[in-house]
């Protein structure tokens, strides 16, 4: 397994200055930037615990901090962390890589109601770490806890393999939409967002 994640901030820092950049003149515009939030506010209880992995600049995150989740989010690209603690600061922003994630050593023992990989972040992860980075995660939900994944088809991660590796991770499928805000998914879907139960 190729240790480099396939992010184009890990060798091209300008490139984290653009997406960071991006997500900020797209706020300061007024587009609707909270579906997944929207989403995972609906199926989790007040006050849940969620783990926003991959965070990014923490858009996601951020959005259900304000909707009065406590958020733990996890990125490996600094810069963006730096933005997410910037522009958000209520959640708590950790740099770290998903397949080693381990909370508990950053103080955060409490298991999460819900977890969220979105905005493609499976595929920009090290090519063959995305069994471990499912069971890392699903290691930090409480039983029953749900994680949720957006992710494209053209990304090099299959849902076929994406399911079964779910499977060996203790997950199993409960839901499939073709975009975040439930519209049906079949086999044309050029998005899968996927809900798994641990």
């Amino acid at each position: 397994m190729d240790a480099r994640t396939r992010w184009p901030g890990e060798t091209d820092p300008d490139h984290s200055t653009w997406y960071i950049e991006r997500f900020r003149k797209m706020a300061a515009e007024g587009a609707d930037l909270a579906g997944e939030a929207r989403l995972l506010d609906a199926m989790v209880p007040r006050a849940a615990r969620i783990l926003d992995a991959g965070c990014g600049p923490g858009r996601l995150g951020g959005e259900l901090a304000a909707r009065g989740h406590h958020v733990v989010g996890v990125d490996v690209d600094p810069a963006l962390i730096a933005a997410a603690e910037a522009d958000h600061p209520d959640p708590r922003w950790l740099v770290g890589d998903l397949a080693e994630l381990d909370l508990a050593a950053h103080g955060e023992t409490e298991p999460f109601d819900a977890a969220v990989l979105a905005g493609n972040v499976l595929g920009f992860v090290a090519p063959g770490s995305e069994p471990r980075i499912l069971a890392r995660i699903a290691e930090h939900l409480k039983p029953d806890g749900f994680l949720a994944i957006g992710l494209g088809s053209d990304r090099g991660y299959p849902v076929p393999d994406m399911d079964a590796d779910a499977v060996a991770a203790g997950l199993r499928l409960e839901h499939r939409f073709a975009t975040w805000d439930l519209r049906p998914y079949d086999e044309n879907a050029t998005f899968a967002v996927t809900i798994y139960r641990k």
